[in-house]
């Protein structure tokens, strides 16, 4: 252990997103190749003498106890449990969550000895995976709120091969069957769900682990929504969202030393009239079963809204994926001029 074909994919996998900044310790991670990022594994992450690295992603995370704070992360899967290798800076975000993590070593934060936290969930934890639309996201759900982690990948080849290798891992787990009912009748017989059979969107694994994936009622809520924001301007029955992508906003940042520009998650939506930037939340929704109260928050808030019909030309930045895009819109100062100049003119 391991195969050549396995450690080179995990080499190739092993890059940080180029529009992301980490600290010094995840970027001396991301520099490990081959055999070395291997023994680094065993070395300092594994628990278990002999579990084995399985897969290797970046990718922000969100936990449930902190909504607010998008941090990145190297996410390793082994055949034990999902590991969560965080940037030090992450402790520090939000004051308010410091009992969340445990910092014990403060006494090293000014030497030249980097820290990097790790958090583990326990494959024989996991309960349920909720897939979010058009596999932009991903969330892992636990026995408890502190096991609760959103993975935005912001790319569907990347969490399908993520669940991909997650169900293969846990195919290996030998978990004890649920225990069947004594007396079987009519009803209990053909009312019972099958295991490893989609009913209702939901794949339950072998595992007993559920995979929850979005049915279309989602995006005819997001559609309601959507009409909602544009106050009536269009029928719903006509409305299609075109595009649902998760992306960042630039802001640029004035007055600093560099000249740099601050990245704001959101949710961009395009529909046949409009463009929509949400901001999300992608870690309280579907509510986890031990939730009390529903979230401070909707599931989407408006940012921004702008007609296509403003739209005045699209800038197209020359630099490799990820792209950034400039949309330059004509404010008008009566929205509704030309439609109601239309239909004083036209009639009905």
């Amino acid at each position: 252990y391991p195969s050549e074909f396995l450690v080179q994919k995990i080499t190739e996998d092993n890059q940080i997103p180029v529009h992301l900044r980490v600290s010094v310790s995840l970027q001396y991670v991301a520099g490990l190749k081959g055999s070395a990022l291997v023994e680094f594994f065993h070395g300092n992450i594994a628990e278990v003498e002999n579990e084995e690295l399985r897969h290797l992603m970046w990718s922000s995370v969100l936990f449930y106890k902190t909504p607010n704070v998008e941090v990145m992360a190297c996410v390793l899967l082994s055949t034990k449990a999902i590991y969560f290798l965080l940037d030090d800076s992450f402790v520090h975000a939000d004051e308010h969550q410091s009992d969340f993590w445990n910092k014990e070593n403060s006494d090293c934060e000014n030497s030249s000895f980097h820290l990097s936290c790790c958090f583990v969930l326990k494959l024989n934890d996991l309960q349920s995976v909720n897939v979010g639309l058009f596999d932009q996201y991903f969330r892992i759900t636990g026995h408890s709120a502190d096991h609760i982690v959103t993975c935005l990948t912001r790319d569907s080849y990347n969490t399908h091969t993520f669940i991909q290798q997650l169900m293969a891992v846990l195919s290996l787990l030998a978990r004890t069957p649920s225990p069947e009912p004594v007396d079987k009748d009519f009803y209990s017989e053909f009312g019972s769900k099958n295991t490893g059979k989609m009913e209702n969107y939901e794949l339950i694994h072998s595992s007993r682990v559920k995979f929850i994936y979005p049915n279309e009622e989602e995006i005819g809520d997001l559609a309601f929504l959507v009409a909602e924001k544009m106050d009536g301007l269009t029928n719903l029955p006509s409305l299609n969202i075109l595009l649902y992508v998760l992306a960042f906003q630039v802001n640029h940042v004035e007055g600093s030393a560099q000249n740099t520009s601050s990245l704001q998650p959101k949710t961009l939506i395009l529909t046949s009239s409009d463009l929509f930037l949400f901001d999300e939340d992608y870690i309280s929704y579907p509510l986890p079963e031990f939730a009390k109260e529903p979230p401070k928050r909707d599931k989407y808030q408006l940012a921004d809204g702008r007609r296509i019909r403003d739209l005045d030309r699209v800038l197209m930045g020359y630099q490799t994926y990820p792209q950034a895009l400039t949309f330059v819109f004509d404010d008008v100062q009566d929205q509704d001029l030309m439609q109601n100049l239309t239909l004083d003119h036209f009639g009905e």
